[in-house]
C-alpha cells in the first residue's frame, strides 16, 4: 500500500480585477503538472509538482508548488519509477492525493482575494411550485 504525503512550498496568488467591480462570471482552467519522479530512498519517492489556476476574463491567476513524498514497498516503489521512465502517468492515488491538497489550498486563497474558487458551487434550483390536480370525482 503506498503512502503519500503531499507539502506546499510556494503560492503565488494575484487577482487583477478592479476592486467594488463585480466579478463577471468566469471560465475557469486548472492545471497540475508533475514535474518529474526522483528516488530518494529504496522506499521513498519526491514528486515535485506545479498547478496553476487561470482565470478567463483575467481576473486572477494561482500557482502552487510542492513536493509529494510517496513511500512504499520496494516493488511499488520501482514500479511507479519504471512507469515514469516509460512515460506512463503517475498512479491515480498520486494524483488524486495532489489534487486533493491542493484545491483545498486554492479554494481558501480564492477565498482571501475575494474571487470564485476552481471548483463549481452547488448550484439549487428552485423547486417549481406544483399545481393542485383536479379531482376525477366530483359529487
Amino acid at each position: 500500500m503506498v503512502n503519500v504525503r503531499v507539502f506546499v512550498k510556494n503560492i503565488s496568488a494575484e487577482n487583477f480585477w478592479a476592486i467594488g467591480k463585480p466579478i463577471p462570471p468566469v471560465q475557469i482552467a486548472t492545471n497540475l503538472n508533475v514535474v518529474g519522479i526522483n528516488k530518494k530512498d529504496e522506499e521513498l519517492l519526491e514528486v515535485p509538482f506545479v498547478f496553476t489556476i487561470n482565470y478567463t476574463p483575467a481576473v486572477a491567476q494561482i500557482s502552487l508548488k510542492g513536493t509529494s513524498h510517496v513511500v512504499g514497498s520496494k516493488d511499488e516503489v520501482q514500479q511507479i519509477l519504471n512507469d515514469h521512465k516509460e512515460k506512463k502517468p503517475p498512479p491515480p492515488i498520486v494524483m488524486q492525493s495532489i489534487s486533493n491538497v491542493v484545491f483545498v489550498e486554492s479554494v481558501i486563497v480564492c477565498r482571501s482575494l475575494g474571487i470564485p474558487p476552481p471548483i463549481p458551487l452547488p448550484k439549487i434550483s428552485p423547486v417549481p411550485k406544483k399545481k393542485r390536480s383536479e379531482p376525477t370525482y366530483r359529487a
